[in-house]
């Protein structure tokens, strides 16, 4: 009989306790599903690229001191993360975040955007500093920034770099690991693109991967409804994989990479080629 995830886990050194698959406000879920997933263990939820109402409705409803609140800010001027943050919080009917990401930063920010982080911390505004970033070589020079206390790195089977050029730096006091895009913008859920012979992967099947690895602390999932949040919460419930499982889940996920036609580049893909150097995307 599977082993389910534990349902809590720590956060590297900010010690905050997550669950193993933690709620993105971009896709969709919303109101009662936030509720339901709450009553089923979830407790972490990222405000986050696209903030929407329902899902602010539903957090609203938690009890604060059980659940640990992130927000994304894309700001490259200091000034305006504060209004940027003060805007998540009244949506979300708080006066802090445990997490403040600073999002998509591909080199070490400057100095002025981490003075206004942490400024906004000082006056208890954020508990916590994190950092998502998608050329992953760039994650070691963050290890400098002591500030800087969580990851969100894309990690999945079709990008398992992290593996090489993140996570073997990560030992001792470690920043916190959240990984998103676990389903790779739901290509790795595309029969057509797996490997012929092979099983199609389940959602629930990628975020499984993603939490497999030890250096990872909480996975992001995007469920658009109450259907895909049960998956996303069966892969606590189907617990951690095998060795034959993550084979084959890599040999999807090399499949699903070099597969050809426009099917397999999605919107972000083609974003994530003007901001990281092209030798970074094809692992």
């Amino acid at each position: 009989m599977p082993q389910p995830f534990e349902s809590r886990r720590v956060l590297g050194r900010t010690g905050l306790s997550v669950s193993p698959v933690a709620l993105g406000s971009s896709y969709g879920v919303a109101g009662r599903d936030i509720e339901r997933a709450f009553d089923r263990g979830v407790n972490t939820f990222l405000y986050g690229s696209l903030r929407r109402a329902g899902f602010a409705r539903g957090v609203r409803a938690l009890p604060r001191d059980q659940v640990v609140i992130a927000a994304q800010t894309y700001s490259r001027v200091g000034f305006l993360m504060r209004p940027f943050l003060w805007s998540a919080l009244r949506s979300l009917g708080t006066d802090h975040v445990d997490l403040l990401g600073l999002a998509w930063w591909n080199d070490v920010p400057s100095r002025r955007i981490w003075d206004a982080a942490i400024a906004l911390r000082e006056r208890g505004l954020v508990r916590h500093l994190m950092v998502s970033c998608h050329h992953r070589p760039s994650f070691e020079a963050f290890l400098g920034v002591e500030a800087c206390e969580a990851f969100m790195v894309r990690y999945n089977a079709a990008h398992p770099g992290a593996e090489r050029e993140v996570f073997p730096h990560l030992d001792g006091e470690r920043p916190g690991v959240f990984a998103f895009t676990a389903t790779r913008w739901g290509t790795l859920l595309d029969a057509s693109l797996g490997p012929p012979g092979e099983p199609t992967p389940r959602a629930s099947d990628c975020y499984r991967f993603a939490l497999t690895h030890p250096r990872v602390d909480s996975c992001i999932a995007g469920p658009k409804n109450g259907v895909e949040l049960d998956e996303a919460l069966a892969a606590v419930e189907r617990g951690p994989m095998t060795d034959d499982e993550l084979a084959w889940m890599k040999r999807v996920g090399a499949a699903v990479r070099d597969a050809r036609g426009n099917r397999t580049m999605s919107v972000i893909d083609r974003i994530n080629g003007w901001m990281c150097p092209p030798k970074q995307l094809p692992s």
